[in-house]
């Protein structure tokens, strides 16, 4: 994604903040110009919660007007029945959600978002569909990398993380760069400090995990993705309809994300497979020799953790040899490009769908 010119142009109104581009630093400044925060008992500044952020009030207190499908969207995401990205638009990933959730709940399963559908989905209340919201300065201050193309020349990298500052605001929010411009108008006049409309996805504080070397408990929190989810006994991959569905022990479905599954030329391996173990923030192995369409002049690298590497934020080992679920770094491509094979997932589903398996769990790929 090249968005340096559409992250210049949403983070215009920013006050007192110097905002980090590739390879950037950031001022220590805070972001209203106060001095800095210290914690009253020690005398020691103060550490903001760099994914805690601050909803601020509607500018005239008037409320935003979002249009439907962006509004159920957002509930379908709350409920765990994924649209994919969040961007107010109709369309497959929206119909495939809408029926996960009809059937889920006992509704007539047609893919309409009816009446009914939307009583149970928005549960008779009005929940807000975006926020304004102060981004934190930590969240803000990277670090960002440029990700070169080759495998061979990420490998040289810290780490895989994000290019830029609209990149990692828009997987924190489960949509796209694009998506959030549009919600944020450049003659959009909004307060102090550096402050943006995003789809209502809440906070979720830093999880403490026993063990936890490799800051997973940070990654469910910039993805705003809870630690606490609803255990699937089994998992099911439909080729047909691009989805990968979670079931309970009663064969309920608790949660439906979009997957791209394959592709002609290295097709989902179908039949019955179990979850071998996962791996969060894992470092990739790259081995030329398993791709196809690697370059002859490619070598074998290992590649450090990050968003943006092959498998984004997680791989869940399969008992297939070479094959596993994992994240993107192109969550808007989901279901519409090919992979090798394996199934994948937006980084906010996949980090979901983590949290809801462990080894054992048994996986059924579908035709």
């Amino acid at each position: 994604m090249k968005n340096h010119l559409l992250l210049a142009a949403l983070l215009c109104s920013a006050c007192n903040v110097s905002v980090t581009d590739a390879n950037g630093s950031a001022s220590d400044a805070p972001a209203n110009g106060a001095p800095p925060a210290t914690n009253a008992a020690t005398n020691a500044p103060a550490t903001p919660d760099p994914y805690a952020f601050e909803i601020v009030p509607e500018p005239g207190g008037k409320p935003f007007q979002p249009n439907s499908f962006l509004q159920a969207q957002v509930a379908l995401d709350r409920w765990g029945f994924s649209p994919g990205v969040l961007d107010g638009k109709d369309g497959m990933t929206f119909s495939a959600a809408i029926r996960g959730f009809q059937e889920a709940n006992n509704l007539p399963v047609t893919g309409d978002y009816d009446q009914k559908t939307s009583a149970a989905l928005l549960e008779g209340e009005a929940r807000p569909t975006t926020w304004l919201v102060r981004i934190p300065e930590g969240f803000a201050r990277g670090p960002f990398f440029d990700i070169p193309k080759g495998l061979n020349a990420q490998a040289s990298l810290p780490a895989l993380t994000y290019r830029n500052l609209l990149e990692k605001l828009a997987e924190r929010f489960h949509t796209t760069p694009e998506a959030l411009v549009a919600l944020n108008p450049p003659d959009t006049k909004v307060g102090g400090g550096l402050t943006i409309r995003v789809p209502a996805i809440g906070n979720q504080p830093v999880a403490r995990i026993e063990g936890d070397e490799r800051g997973w408990g940070e990654t469910l929190a910039s993805l705003g993705v809870a630690k606490d989810q609803p255990q699937a006994d089994h998992i099911v991959v439909d080729k047909s309809e691009g989805l990968l569905k979670a079931y309970d022990a009663n064969n309920r479905l608790i949660a439906q994300f979009p997957a791209t599954t394959g592709s002609q030329h290295d097709p989902l391996p179908l039949g019955e497979w179990t979850i071998k173990g996962v791996s969060r923030n894992p470092d990739f192995h790259y081995n030329p020799d398993l791709f196809w369409d690697a370059s002859s002049k490619d070598e074998k690298a290992m590649l450090r953790p990050g968003p943006n590497g092959p498998v984004g934020v997680v791989w869940i080992d399969l008992s297939k040899d070479h094959y596993g679920i994992h994240g993107t770094p192109e969550p808007q491509l989901i279901g519409r490009t090919e992979s090798h094979g394996c199934i994948r997932l937006t980084n906010w589903d996949a980090a979901r769908l983590a949290q809801m398996v462990k080894t054992g769990v048994k996986a059924k790929f579908e035709p």
